[in-house]
């Protein structure tokens, strides 16, 4: 997968260009990837350039959305295949996404790459291969590539996600020690031997969804593919027992111990190591 080059616009760097271009400003300093950096723009009344490439200024700009460039003009970072797929923008720079407007990641308190920094740390990737169930923005990837992985397996099952990280500067290039693939982990876990990675990441979607991945029956793959005293964190999130009848969290717990794993309740999510000789 190789990153899309072009600018992204949300609304606040949007409203900088404008009020740059009612202020007179020739120059104007702003992000244009999301946070991850300053850029310099030069400001006409017509329209804005950066690195020597001239842009025009949105009609209109939408709060939550992001937009980039696809050559001829601003379109949104979204995709509807089966489902609305969105990049929405966050407070902390880091997107986050949402399928048919339901949020994916945790930005309500902390960064949602910040969040994922505290959970890989959990696993304590350093020189280990680590299967990457759901991959998401890849921002387990791109922490467990930080904390010196030796090997990441990732699967994504949606590829409109997958389009997603290529426009996402915060999503982490395959290549190297990351392999992407697009897949259903709930069957491709079978094709891994036994025994073969060292820590496992389980974001998968919340279960009304994706029920197959909270399965007694997957939850014995997982078992199958870690090394013993292998760490496995599982996110759960933290539903509502009154109001969704059910606790979900403990489930978890429940099945990942008949697996074979002792387990702990950390944060938004189960935190698993595999017994050995189970």
């Amino acid at each position: 997968m190789n990153k899309k080059t072009g600018p992204l616009l949300t609304l606040p760097e949007h409203e900088a260009l404008l009020a740059a271009r009612a202020a007179g400003s020739a120059v104007v300093e702003c992000s244009l990837d999301l946070g991850r950096s300053k850029s310099a723009v030069k400001v006409s009344s017509s329209g804005w350039t950066c690195d020597g490439q001239p842009f025009p200024f949105m009609e209109t700009c939408k709060d939550r959305t992001i937009y980039h460039w696809t050559g001829t003009g601003f379109e949104p970072v979204s995709r509807y295949t089966q489902s609305l797929i969105k990049l929405v923008p966050t407070e902390w720079g880091a997107p986050t996404f949402e399928i048919d407007g339901i949020k994916m990641l945790p930005t309500a308190k902390v960064s949602p790459y910040a969040d994922a920094e505290r959970k890989v740390g959990l696993i304590q990737p350093r020189g280990k291969t680590i299967l990457d169930t759901c991959g998401g923005l890849g921002y387990f990837a791109a922490w467990c590539l930080e904390g010196g992985a030796r090997q990441i397996l990732s699967w994504e099952k949606n590829p409109d996600v997958i389009w997603l990280r290529s426009l996402n500067p915060w999503s982490p290039e395959a290549g190297g020690a990351l392999t992407l693939s697009n897949g259903d982990i709930s069957e491709q876990i079978a094709t891994l031997a036994s025994g073969s990675v060292d820590a496992i990441l389980h974001d998968p979607p919340r279960f009304g969804i994706a029920g197959e991945l909270y399965s007694q029956a997957f939850y014995g793959q997982l078992a199958r593919v870690i090394k013993p005293k292998g760490r496995l964190f599982h996110y759960t999130g933290t539903p509502n027992k009154l109001t969704s009848g059910r606790d979900v969290p403990r489930e978890v717990a429940t099945r990942l111990q008949r697996a074979g794993f002792s387990t702990e309740m950390n944060g938004d999510g189960v935190l698993a190591i595999r017994l050995a000789g189970r």
